[in-house]
C-alpha cells in the first residue's frame, strides 16, 4: 500500500514536502469520507431524541468512543471528549486541581513542558498557594531522574508531565514517574499529544490518572481531543462546564449530574469530529504501526546523520535516543535565525517549524530564541529527507 496516496492533500500539493506533522498531521481519505458521510446521511444531535436519525447518529458517536477506549485499553466511561490536549489539561486544572489543592501542596512538571502543560499549573499555584516544582534536564536533553526523585516528596499532589517533548523529542518514562507519584499518594497527568500516534499507549499499563491528547496530531480532525480520567477518580472531578446533556435532574436552584462521561460533556459535542476520530482509529488499525514506527525512526536517523555532516548545524536533544526511537529533530544553524532557515526552505516548498515551539522557558534554558524543527509522519519519504539535506548544505 502506498500510504501517501491515502492522503488527498498530497494529490493537490504534489510538489510540497510537509515536515511539520508534530504541529498537525494531514488527514487520510478514510477520515474525510467518514465526516462527509455523517454530514450527508446521518447528521443529528446525539443523546437528545428518539427518532431514527438521531438514534443512528448517537450509535455512531458512541461507537467512536468505544473505538478510542479500546485503542487506549480504557473503559468507555473513562473517555471524555474535549477540543484538544490544551482543553484536557485545563479541564483537570480547573475541575480537579483548583478544588483539591491548597497552600503547601506541590505540583511537579518537567523543564520540557509545552505551554499548555505549564501555564495552567502556574495559575493554579498562584490561586491556591501551591508550589510549582520543575524537574531539570541533563545536558543531553533527557530528564534528570535523580532530581525527579528529589522533587517528588510527600507534599506533591500532582505530577503533570509530557510523554514526549515537542521540542527535543525526549521520551519520558511516565510509567516510572507515575509509580513514584502513587507511592506518595499523588496523581499523574500525562500529556500524550506527541506520543499517542507514535507508540502504543495502554493506560492500564501506565497506570496514569489522567491522560490528554489531540485528534489533529494523529491524522484525525482538528477541534477534537480526548481526556482519559481514571474511573476511580470520577467522583473527585467536578464538571468542567455546565449545560445540556449532562443533567440527571435539574430544578431552578439545584441539579444533579449523569454519570461519566456525560457528566463531563456539557452541550452539543463535536459530533462530526468524534466520528472522524473514530475513523482515524479504524485507519490506524489497517496499518502495521510497528513498521511505520521503524520507518519514522529511519527517517529521523537519516536526517540526523546528514545534519551531522553540516558544520554550521547543531542538533538539539538526546541524539543517540532520537536515532533509536525518534520522530522529530530540532536544530539551529550558526549565524542564521531559525525563521530565516524556515523561510529559505519554504522557497523550495518545504514546510518546517521554526520558533520556540510553545515552550519558551525551555528555549530560554537552552540559550535559544528559536530553533528549526523537522517532524515526520507516516507519509514522509527518504527522498524528501535527502532533498532537505541538499538545500541545507547550500545554506
Amino acid at each position: 500500500m502506498n500510504i501517501k496516496k491515502q492522503f488527498p492533500f498530497f494529490n493537490h500539493n504534489p510538489d510540497l514536502i510537509y515536515l511539520d506533522t508534530a504541529a498537525s498531521a494531514q488527514k487520510p481519505q478514510q477520515v474525510l469520507d467518514s465526516m462527509q458521510q455523517f454530514y450527508l446521511n446521518d447528521y443529528a444531535n446525539v443523546h437528545r431524541a428518539i427518532y431514527d436519525l438521531a438514534e443512528r447518529a448517537t450509535t455512531k458517536f458512541d461507537e467512536s468512543r468505544a473505538k478510542i477506549a479500546q485503542f487506549l485499553n480504557a473503559k468507555n466511561n473513562e473517555i471524555i471528549f474535549t477540543r484538544g490536549t490544551t482543553e484536557g489539561i485545563n479541564f483537570i486544572a480547573r475541575a480537579w486541581a483548583a478544588k483539591t489543592l491548597k497552600k503547601g501542596d506541590v505540583i511537579v512538571i518537567s523543564a520540557l513542558e509545552h505551554h499548555s502543560n505549564l501555564l495552567p499549573w502556574q495559575v493554579i499555584c498562584k490561586e491556591t498557594g501551591a508550589e510549582l516544582r520543575v524537574i531539570r534536564l541533563q545536558t543531553d536533553g533527557n530528564l534528570d531522574m535523580v532530581h525527579a526523585a528529589q522533587c517528588i516528596d510527600s507534599k506533591v499532589k500532582l505530577i503533570a508531565i509530557a510523554h514526549t517533548s515537542n521540542v527535543l523529542g525526549t521520551q519520558i518514562d511516565v510509567k516510572k514517574i507515575g509509580a513514584m507519584a502513587h507511592e506518595i499518594g499523588a496523581k499523574i497527568l500525562v500529556d500524550a499529544a506527541q506520543s499517542v500516534v507514535h507508540m502504543h499507549i495502554d493506560v492500564k499499563d501506565l497506570d496514569c490518572d489522567f491522560l490528554a491528547f489531540s485528534g489533529h496530531k494523529m491524522y484525525g480532525p482538528s477541534g477534537i481531543g480526548v481526556l482519559f480520567i481514571k474511573e476511580s477518580l470520577h467522583d473527585e472531578v467536578e464538571p468542567y462546564q455546565y449545560g445540556g446533556g449532562m443533567v440527571y435532574s435539574a430544578g431552578y436552584h439545584d441539579a444533579t449530574w449523569l454519570p461519566a462521561p456525560r457528566k463531563f460533556e456539557a452541550g452539543t459535542p463535536a459530533m462530526t469530529e468524534v466520528i472522524g476520530l473514530g475513523a482515524t482509529i479504524d485507519f490506524l488499525h489497517t496499518l502495521d504501526r510497528e513498521l511505520l514506527k521503524k520507518h519514522e525512526i529511519a527517517l529521523c536517523g537519516q536526517l540526523i546523520e546528514g545534519l551531522q555532516q553540516i558544520s554550521k548545524v547543531k542538533i538539539l536533544g538526546p541524539i543517540d535516543d532520537l536515532k533509536k526511537n525518534g520522530s522529530l529533530v530540532s536544530f539551529i544553524v550558526d549565524g542564521m535565525h531559525a525563521h530565516d532557515v524556515a523561510a529559505y526552505l519554504n522557497q523550495f516548498k518545504i514546510c518546517v517549524r521554526a520558533g520556540h515551539n510553545c515552550a519558551q522557558p525551555l528555549a530560554n534554558q537552552l540559550g535559544l530564541n528559536a530553533a528549526v524543527r523537522i517532524s515526520f509522519g507516516m507519509y514522509n519519504l527518504a527522498d524528501e529527507v535527502a532533498i532537505v539535506l541538499g538545500h541545507l548544505k547550500k545554506i
